[in-house]
């Protein structure tokens, strides 16, 4: 377990990132758009909260969720795939 300090400056990358998906999927929304937000935990633990938060069988299974993300492993059981190339301004 970890003490949390003043703005939680004794947490992690990854478990802010966690924190940070937890509270949104606490508040029950109908609309999940969720930018990478696996990129700062291993693949252990993201492939965990995927399969538990995130996939067709996780929490939000019935809520439409719009994951951006580089890692292809995600999309297999997406319903649709955009992919953007090139840069932005």
């Amino acid at each position: 377990m970890t003490e949390i300090g003043e703005k939680g400056i004794n947490l992690s990358g990854g478990q802010k990132a966690r924190i940070s998906l937890a509270r949104a999927v606490y508040q029950d929304f109908d609309v999940y758009l969720l930018d990478d937000p696996l990129s700062a935990v291993d693949a252990h633990v993201g492939r965990h909260i995927f399969e538990n938060v995130l996939g067709p069988k996780g929490l939000l299974r019935d809520k439409t969720r719009i994951l951006v993300t580089h890692r292809l492993s995600y999309v297999k059981p997406a319903d649709e795939i955009v992919v953007l190339e090139g840069t932005f301004q």
